[in-house]
């Protein structure tokens, strides 16, 4: 069953043809830019499952971890939806707040705890990263 999404303004879709390889939420700075102060939930997609349709907007920027990041936004309304690497480029993430379904994607790990607030909300019951984990092979 494929998983389906779209921005805000339902100017860009999304279709993902496969499971998620990996899912977590990210207390990075830069990630807590993003989500207005909170932390971003990624699911990590193989980049050639997914299909988006609309306009995206990148902004390229590099990553605490060093990575050559971009993160890609709908031009209408701002939302956030993706992130890719350049140095992963087989990779897309994607924010799971624009899935249709996010109850069938559940968090696998939360990284970058060193940057959360102290009073972020961090489930003990899943892996934590103080940094970035080992890369997804």
């Amino acid at each position: 069953m494929p998983h389906t999404g779209h921005c805000l303004c339902n100017s860009v879709q999304v279709e993902i043809s496969a499971e998620p390889i990996r899912a977590r939420t990210c207390w990075c700075r830069l990630c807590q830019y993003l989500a207005a102060g909170s932390a971003t939930v990624n699911v990590v997609f193989s980049a050639d499952t997914v299909k988006v349709t609309g306009d995206v907007t990148w902004y390229d920027s590099i990553a605490e971890s060093g990575n050559h990041m971009s993160r890609g936004f709908c031009p209408k309304c701002g939302t956030p939806m993706f992130s890719k690497s350049e140095e992963f480029a087989q990779f897309l993430i994607v924010r799971a707040g624009v899935l249709d379904d996010v109850q069938r994607l559940p968090q696998r790990a939360t990284i970058w705890t060193s940057e959360a607030p102290a009073w972020a909300l961090i489930d003990p019951d899943i892996p934590q990263f103080p940094h970035q984990p080992p890369p997804v092979s």
